[in-house]
């Protein structure tokens, strides 16, 4: 296959850059999963944009700042909040229908790290709304191709030339990727003349995550073996409030726009606890809360922690919390009468693809955008509701950049067909689900919320093992979707690991019990 633009991913990040892309060239899509199977569609708690006064693009500048630890990049931070209001209004122009209130504004919500209400949301289903009004449009749009099931297995750049490439050459150049084909069984060449890395997250590589089971870091893996930058893979966020639930995957979110609302988390007396880790209790950035659930429950001895919103109106969770209120009540509990067990889980990944202001990488004519990126806007944590707008600022810069590229480059010739030679089908598939729960484990266990620099050398060393036995079994084997993404996850946990131990600090998402901060925090 040959196309203008091909994007590998189908959340609010490719989807956007598709729809504005489509105007230049043909847009070939590769969904993993089914196309709506993505980290947006379970964003439940909104957007943040400044809409009105009080607020002001400085105020959301500090307070992205301030929750990344003043290691977000000033001039990124700039370009995406000025450019917060301009992207939401193109979001309803697509017909995404953000709450209102009587007057007719969008009812802005407040969450974590927030000085002022500016988030908007469709209920507690934004990233559902945000994905089901992006795909319809998508799949109305004649230039754009949808093709669902296929996988990603490796970007093509001049390696697959016979021209060794290392992660010091400057003029590495993307072609395209080879992808697998559910159809035939086969690995295809797609070759394109932009490529687009909008794959999401990595949170499946832990034990608990919000994250959808496609999440498995796919485009950071790709990026780093095709030599390409990758930074900051220490910072993991975990959301402090999913729904307590043993063996649910993903685990179910419980927005912070509910803590937002009002509600407190308390422990197993009922008391409420986050006052003593943090002046703005629960409404404290994600990293605070995380840790001081983590240590909650570490001293209780218990399985978790409960959120209290009992004593909210019943208005507000019919109104603008049904979906929670429903998923409660689906395992016998009233969110209105009792309180909610909660749990922290994986849930973003702060780092990712080093990419410029134009969405670029450090390959040319590739381009990463969404949670598989880095911009430089979260630095060491991601200030709540700011992903969905990150996605869509750097989708439209991207556009901008790659569309005046785009007539000057030509389609590769000489790209070689995917070698599976001397590979065999391989009939033992608990090789591979086995190393995902020792993975899953390793992470959960040593590279955590709370980490050690004792805990990451035995994570380094457990994974070397792991990475051995798979590499040998993968090139023996026929190329299938979990022995790719078995690999990714590897990858993907290796730079985790190795960006954490580098990082003699603690400092937002990675808090290291050898480093205490220097605030005593």
């Amino acid at each position: 296959m040959k196309v203008d633009y091909l994007v590998i991913g189908t959340g609010v990040a490719g989807l956007s850059f598709a729809l504005k892309a489509s105007k230049f060239g043909k847009v070939c899509m590769i969904a993993k999963d089914n196309a709506e199977e993505t980290s947006t569609k379970y964003a439940q708690g909104g957007i943040a944009a400044v809409m009105y006064d009080p607020d002001t693009y400085a105020k959301h500048i500090k307070d992205t700042m301030i929750a990344g630890c003043e290691l977000s990049d000033p001039e990124i931070v700039r370009i995406t909040i000025t450019e917060s209001t301009a992207r939401v209004k193109e979001l309803v122009e697509w017909g995404v229908d953000f709450d209102k209130n009587r007057t007719g504004k969008f009812d802005l919500a407040r969450e974590g790290g927030h000085s002022e209400f500016r988030v908007l949301h469709h209920k507690d289903e934004t990233g559902l709304e945000i994905e089901q009004k992006l795909y319809q449009k998508a799949k109305e749009n004649a230039n754009i191709e949808i093709l669902e099931n296929y996988f990603a297995v490796e970007l093509i750049t001049q390696h697959h030339l016979g021209v060794k490439v290392t992660k010091h050459s400057s003029d590495i150049c993307c072609y395209g990727a080879y992808v697998y084909n559910p159809h035939s069984k086969k690995v295809e060449t797609f070759l394109a003349k932009i490529t687009v890395v909008a794959t999401g997250g990595i949170g499946n590589i832990y034990g608990n995550t919000t994250n959808p089971r496609v999440a498995t870091g796919d485009g950071v893996a790709m990026v780093h073996r095709a030599k390409g930058a990758v930074r900051g893979m220490e910072f993991v966020q975990f959301h402090p409030t999913t729904l307590y639930n043993p063996n649910e995957r993903p685990a179910f979110l419980i927005t912070e726009a509910l803590r937002g609302a009002g509600a407190e988390l308390k422990d197993w007396h009922g008391n409420a606890f986050m006052k003593k880790y943090d002046e703005r209790g629960s409404l404290a950035p994600r990293d605070i809360v995380s840790r001081a659930v983590d240590h909650e429950i570490k001293i209780s001895g218990e399985s978790h922690v409960f959120l209290d919103a009992r004593h909210l109106e019943k208005s507000v969770f019919f109104n603008h919390f049904p979906n929670i209120y429903s998923k409660c009540l689906s395992i016998g509990i009233d969110a209105t009468k009792d309180m909610i067990p909660v749990v922290p889980a994986a849930h973003y990944s702060c780092g990712g693809i080093w990419v410029d202001k134009w969405g670029k990488t450090s390959i040319n004519h590739l381009y990463a955008l969404g949670e598989c990126s880095s911009t430089g806007l979260h630095g060491a944590n991601r200030l709540a509701s700011n992903s969905l707008l990150e996605a869509l600022v750097f989708s439209h810069r991207a556009c901008e950049h790659s569309s005046n590229l785009l007539p000057n480059i030509d389609f590769q010739e000489g790209i070689q067909d995917w070698n599976a030679e001397g590979t065999v089908s391989n009939e033992e598939m608990i090789l591979v689900t086995q190393s995902v729960r020792e993975l899953q484990a390793m992470m959960s266990y040593y590279v955590g919320i709370v980490r050690s620099d004792h805990r990451l050398q035995r994570a380094f060393d457990r994974l070397n093992i792991i990475y051995r036995e798979t590499e040998d079994l993968y090139q023996h084997s026929e190329v299938t979707k979990p022995i790719c993404e078995l690999r990714n996850m590897i990858c993907t946990a290796y730079l985790i690991i190795r960006e954490a131990m580098k990082r003699k600090e603690s400092l937002g998402l990675h808090y290291s019990i050898d480093y205490p901060p220097k605030n005593n925090e």
